[in-house]
């Protein structure tokens, strides 16, 4: 494979990381809501509207090429214009990560203290706020020096073609190295996110054997045992 074709189905899968991981900010957020489709249906335009934005700067017309340096990898090599494409992108994703969590502390700070929460409910909700905000804290730690490497590289760059001769561009090899690093650790995070809420649940996921009429072997079922006061979420949502 070549090191542009590679390049490229680098940057798809860094997409598709980041896709992967709004959508499951997005759900925690439609649970923590009590499952409203208004709220959902607002944070899905925003959404859609930063993925356009992004899908442009990531794969729209670009001047950014493959290099293979002796002795090391393939790497992108970028132009200060289209540098600041790729780092749009990343600043969408930023955007989306802060619109989440500042959607989490609103929810949490109107429903602590409600009488009408029972305590399973209020447990939950406050495991989500720090877990949510663990999360943003430590992505806005990882994501802005990475979002930094993509305007503050250096204009030139020192590298070696193939024939290992010295060679100055107005290209840098330096932009953006930390994308794969920061797309890692989001999908780790919120990894931990989901399996954190799982653990701190009542009886945590309920897996029951079922018989198949047919004397096939055991089929599992699942079941989750949360219990949310409806009511409160459900007037907020109307």
């Amino acid at each position: 494979m070549s090191c542009s074709r590679y390049m490229l189905v680098r940057e798809l899968f860094l997409y598709l990381q980041q896709i992967i991981v709004c959508v499951i900010l997005t759900l925690r957020v439609y649970a923590l809501y009590g499952r409203s489709r208004r709220l959902l249906s607002y944070v899905v335009i925003i959404g859609l509207a930063l993925m356009g934005g992004a899908s442009a700067g990531s794969f729209g017309n670009n001047s950014n090429t493959a290099i293979y340096i002796q002795g090391s990898d393939c790497h992108n090599s970028f132009t200060v214009k289209i540098a600041m494409r790729y780092g749009l992108a990343w600043i969408a994703v930023f955007v989306f990560e802060l619109l989440i969590f500042v959607l989490t502390v609103f929810r949490t700070c109107k429903t602590r203290g409600s009488p009408r929460m029972i305590s399973s409910s209020r447990n939950i909700i406050d495991i989500m706020f720090q877990d949510g905000a663990m999360y943003f804290a430590a992505m806005t730690l990882i994501n802005l020096p990475n979002i930094l490497t993509y305007y503050c590289g250096s204009v030139s760059a020192a590298s070696y073609d193939w024939l290992g001769f010295f060679l100055t561009t107005d290209k840098d090899i330096t932009r953006g190295n930390l994308a794969t690093f920061t797309g890692c650790m989001s999908v780790t995070l919120v990894s931990r996110l989901v399996l954190h809420l799982h653990k701190s649940t009542d009886d945590e996921i309920l897996s029951t054997a079922i018989q198949n009429d047919d004397s096939s072997p055991n089929v599992f079922t699942t079941r989750l045992d949360v219990e949310f006061s409806s009511h409160s979420f459900q007037a907020d949502s109307e």
